[in-house]
This record gives structure tokens, C-alpha cells and sequence, in this order.
């Protein structure tokens, strides 16, 4: 934890430009002044109670009680929530024996010249003294949180919060990218959404024929809005966000070229009740559904893979009347359907 946190400190005073640190390297996944790495879960536990986790509380549809939700949802396009943003952590003397803790730092490779100088930054009055102390109460140091998957497999925006641990006084909003507001709250409520894991109802079910059509559908009562919400009660600082995904469509994926959809696109849109595609039932054997696939090749001793990709759309309210939409998510699930060469039909 030692040299982790002294390679850290050097990146954090190369972002106050002191140039002689630049040859000095740095480590992504450090904790201490400038540079630490809260807890995406909002559980202040975490870490054996060593360091203060992130603020953000969530509740909701994030999977984390009863039922089986997925894990899978994204975004269309190439917009991702945040993978780093600020929010508040430290009181003063929360960080004064951050700063200070696990402290052993050699005069070697400018490494101890960087430890002098964020003393002389936070401590020795240029500009702060004695971490604020003086402001106990008015005011909190903030700090980077990032995404913990995202920072583990390497994602560079989970690195771009690079400002150093900054003062903010209670209820102002700090003019730094990223830093926590409801509409970053909204985003984050976003990546933590889990939608539930909802299988299609086909007729026939799992086992169907050639060039017979097969229904499909989802019923309103199982297919259903989910949200999220985010919310910081911190040092004057009371906002929140609910992020809410409705689902609007089903695209049908068949698993083989040798099929069509219906409708021809793949993609069944929601009926004005909320559900989407029509169940099949007797006296409708010779209709087409408004949602289904047909194939045309037997899938021989194998099955086909059917693919079913609901997409949601997403928006967001937030404090002081604040929302707006944001960009679709989908989730996708995956049916074995064996196709046999016997023909018929559904009576």
C-alpha cells in the first residue's frame, strides 16, 4: 500500500504542474490524497472501515435483493455514463490523517520532493493551512471517485479525473468536469440499472416447424418500467435523481439466415397497452403473427440461437425540477428453438 500511495502522490502534484515530478511514475489504482479510490456501492464498510467510500446512495431496480435481474444493460451508441467523477469525501481532519497516515517517504527520484511540496499545498498555507481546519464545518474536501469495473479492466476514461483533492465550501458547486450534480447522478443511476432477465413466450414453444409461423409475445404484466435512484446528502449538499427505462421494442434475432420475422424488420414496437406482440391462441392458425419468426430450414440435430433484444428508452428527474432523457438501453437474451422438417399446423 506504501509505495503504491507514494508513486500516486507524484501524479497528484504533477496535476499543480510541479515539472520535476514529471519523470516520476505513477500507479492508477492507488489510495490516498488526490487520488483514491471510492466504492461505487455506496457502502461506507468497505476497506475494513480504513477509508471513507463514496457518498452516492442508490435504491432500486440495481439486482440488489430479490430476483433475478440482468447484468447487461448498455447503451445504443457510443455514449457510457461516467467512469470517474468528484464528489465530497473528506472533512478536514478526515483528510489531514489521510494525508498523513502510511507516510514514509525516501528523498529519492523526486518522490520525497513531491511529498514536501503537497505539504507545502495542503498544510503550509500555499494556498491551504492545516487542511482547512480553520473551515471545519463550512465546507468539505472533494475528491475522484472511479468505477471499479471499469478502472479494473483498464477503461482510460476511468482515469480522466486527474484534478488534485480540492475545497469546496457547503452548497457550492465546484467548476470542475464531472464534478457530482443530479444530472451526473441521473448517469450514474443509468449504469446501475438492472433490468429483469425477461424470456419470450413463443408458440410453439422451444420446439417448432419449417415454414411455420411462431408467435411471440410479452405480456404487460411482466415487462414492466424500472428505475433507479441516486442520491448525495453530504456538507450542504442534498441532491438526488431517479433514472427511469420503459421498454418500447422487441427485435427478434432468429440465429440463421434461413428465416424471416415478422414484421419483416425483426423489430415489434409496444401495443397501446404496454405489451407487446399478440398470444397465440385456437382460430389463429392461419394468420401471421404481428410479432414472430418463421423458418425455413430444419436446425437438423442442433438448435438455433434465437435472439431477443428488448430496448428501453431512459430518462431522468432530478432536484430542483431537473431531467431529461438519455440515451436508450437494450438487453438481450438467447433461446435454444429446435426446428423440425415435419410440417403443420397450430390448432
Amino acid at each position: 500500500m506504501r509505495a503504491v500511495t507514494r508513486t500516486r502522490v507524484a501524479a497528484t502534484v504533477g496535476v499543480l504542474a510541479i515539472t520535476c515530478l514529471l519523470t516520476v511514475p505513477t500507479a492508477a489504482f492507488a489510495k490516498g490524497p488526490g487520488g483514491s479510490q471510492f466504492d461505487v456501492e455506496g457502502d461506507n464498510q468497505k476497506d475494513g472501515g480504513k477509508t471513507l467510500e463514496s457518498r452516492i446512495v442508490y435504491s432500486g431496480s440495481t439486482g440488489g435483493s430479490k430476483g433475478t435481474h440482468s447484468g447487461g444493460f448498455t447503451p445504443v451508441g457510443d455514449w457510457f455514463p461516467p467512469a470517474c467523477w468528484y464528489e465530497p469525501k473528506w472533512t478536514p481532519d478526515e483528510f489531514a490523517k489521510e494525508f498523513q497516515k502510511d507516510w514514509d517517504i525516501p528523498n529519492a527520484s523526486g518522490v520525497g520532493e513531491a511529498y514536501n511540496l503537497a505539504k507545502e499545498h495542503y498544510k503550509n498555507g500555499q494556498p491551504y493551512k492545516d487542511f482547512n481546519k480553520s473551515e471545519t464545518g463550512k465546507g468539505m474536501w472533494w475528491d475522484a471517485v472511479r468505477d471499479k469495473n471499469r478502472e479494473e479492466s483498464g477503461d482510460p476514461a476511468a482515469f480522466a479525473c486527474d484534478t488534485a483533492t480540492f475545497w469546496v465550501k457547503n452548497g457550492e458547486t465546484p467548476n470542475v468536469k464531472n464534478a457530482v450534480t443530479p444530472e451526473i447522478l441521473a448517469q450514474l443511476a443509468y449504469s446501475r440499472i438492472k433490468v429483469p432477465e425477461t424470456e419470450i413466450t413463443l408458440a410453439p414453444q422451444n420446439i417448432t416447424k419449417v415454414n411455420l409461423p411462431t408467435w411471440a409475445w410479452l405480456d404487460r404484466a411482466t415487462f414492466k418500467d424500472v428505475s433507479v435512484t441516486a442520491a448525495l446528502d453530504v456538507a450542504g449538499l442534498n441532491i438526488s435523481a431517479t433514472t427511469t427505462a420503459k421498454p418500447v421494442s422487441l427485435k427478434l434475432e432468429p440465429g440463421t439466415s434461413d428465416a424471416e420475422t415478422y414484421p419483416a424488420s425483426g423489430e415489434c414496437r409496444l401495443n397501446d397497452d404496454d405489451s407487446i406482440g399478440s398470444p397465440y391462441a385456437k382460430g389463429k392458425a392461419g394468420q401471421i403473427p404481428p410479432c414472430g419468426i418463421k423458418y425455413l430450414r430444419s436446425s437438423g440435430d442442433g438448435t438455433y440461437k434465437l435472439r431477443a433484444t428488448i430496448t428501453w428508452a431512459v430518462s431522468w428527474t432530478g432536484t430542483g425540477g431537473a431531467g431529461g432523457d438519455l440515451p436508450d438501453g437494450t438487453f438481450g437474451t438467447t433461446q435454444d428453438i429446435t426446428v423440425q422438417e415435419i410440417q403443420s399446423v397450430n390448432r
